[in-house]
């Protein structure tokens, strides 16, 4: 599968080969862990009452506020506050989602204040795992500096059942899309915000998928708000080629874990038909594994080693039901004419390799839209960091009015 999280999980590092490499891994978890403990504030409201809505306080229209607190730490100045907001769950009931709104200091221009939904990468697939929750939660917005230093509100989700009560539906476009929606529409609502009604989305890996199933359900599902530009980093395409591009790594095998633990519970996909008995252990401490570090990555691939020898029973699985349908299911198809798309790829991402971005680009493309294309160099990990500064540039640029560029028909 897909869509790592803080760092990427690279090909086996086979962890163990040799005593001095052992060691000096040992050493640099150590390292990171007495970091992680000197320099993090205390946890804030870890799965408190804040994340919990009764049914009565869920029922009402999508993007309103149920509740906010406000958060320490933004940068600039800025104000930040932890929300709690009604959006739509895959059967369409209501569901309540957390997530941060971040507002800029000083007055609004005239309109409002632009809004950036951030769409973040896998952060987890359990309440716990929400990047609200997060320690360095405003580090993981990748060009949140840039954009409280523009203006603009910045609204991120921590997604379904991150924060709030699980299954979180991993990897799921339409509930990711309508969490992102919804995260802008309760931003306006916060005392402050002082919002219009244009934005532009933004998201890495998972949440590159998120962004772009943004722009594929803006125009049905919030007619009210105008979305300007969808920018995305190494976002997860055609999910059933990445999920084979993946099948033999450590990082591909730790992540299509946490895909099928999740769409067990979110789809009813029978995990035991495809996963061998010794896996299972492991395939259940993975799904309560969180990404925010490089110690993270250090512990989960301890937790899943045994999975380079036992994982799946079958050879197959892009090409098995349900798996076949739900991974067409959450590819996402090209963006509508009139949304804009700016696209980022690292040129030795081994997590989400260069042709599947460039196939998407092509596909929308043909379906008469404008696409700027950015390759950088390294990998996956750092995807969203090394392209945000462009980013940002090209969403400005959409807030302004300026036409959108094209590498279209280009080599």
């Amino acid at each position: 599968m897909t869509c790592a999280g803080a760092h990427d999980i690279k090909h086996d590092t086979r962890i163990g080969d040799t005593d001095v490499r052992g060691a000096a891994l040992r050493r640099l978890a150590a390292m990171t862990a007495l970091l992680l403990v000197a320099l993090a504030p205390a946890p804030s409201s870890a799965q408190g009452a804040f994340y919990t809505a009764a049914p009565r306080e869920i029922a009402g229209r999508p993007g309103t506020l149920i509740r906010y607190e406000p958060m320490h730490g933004a940068p600039l100045g800025a104000a930040a506050y932890r929300v709690l907001y009604r959006s739509t769950g895959l059967n369409n009931r209501p569901i309540a989602v957390s997530g941060v709104v971040v507002i800029p200091p000083g007055p609004p221009p005239p309109g409002g204040r632009r809004i950036v939904a951030w769409a973040h990468p896998t952060s987890g697939i359990v309440p716990h795992c929400a990047p609200s929750l997060a320690h360095f939660v405003f580090q993981q917005m990748q060009g949140l500096r840039e954009l409280v230093a523009r203006g603009y509100v910045v609204a991120a989700t921590d997604y379904p059942g991150l924060g709030t009560p699980g299954p979180h539906p991993y990897m799921v476009g339409v509930s990711e899309g309508r969490a992102v929606i919804d995260s802008v529409r309760a931003a306006r609502q916060v005392p402050g915000a002082n919002a219009g009604t244009r934005y532009a989305v933004w998201g890495h890996s998972q949440g590159g998928q998120a962004a772009l199933y943004t722009g594929l359900l803006a125009r049905s599902y919030a007619r009210e708000l105008r979305l300007v530009g969808v920018a995305a980093a190494a976002p997860a395409t055609d999910l059933r080629t990445l999920m084979i591009d993946d099948a033999n790594t450590a990082g591909g095998r730790n992540l299509t874990a946490m895909a099928l633990w999740s769409w067990e519970r979110v789809y009813g996909a029978p995990m035991e038909r495809v996963v061998a008995p010794q896996a299972m252990p492991a395939v259940n401490r993975l799904a309560q594994e969180c990404i925010e570090g490089p110690l993270d990555i250090f512990l989960r691939g301890m937790t899943g080693r045994i999975l380079r020898d036992h994982f799946l029973t079958v050879t197959n699985l892009p090409d098995l039901e349900p798996w076949r349908s739900l991974l067409r299911r959450n590819t996402p198809g090209p963006l509508p004419r009139g949304v804009p798309l700016f696209l980022a790829q690292g040129v030795a991402d081994e997590v989400v390799r260069p042709p599947v971005t460039r196939a998407y680009m092509v596909r929308t493309c043909r379906n008469g839209g404008r696409v700027r294309f950015l390759s950088i160099p390294g990998g996956h990990g750092f995807a969203a960091r090394d392209s945000a500064a462009a980013a940002v540039d090209w969403m400005a640029d959409r807030f302004a009015g300026a036409p959108a560029p094209s590498d279209c028909g280009r080599s």
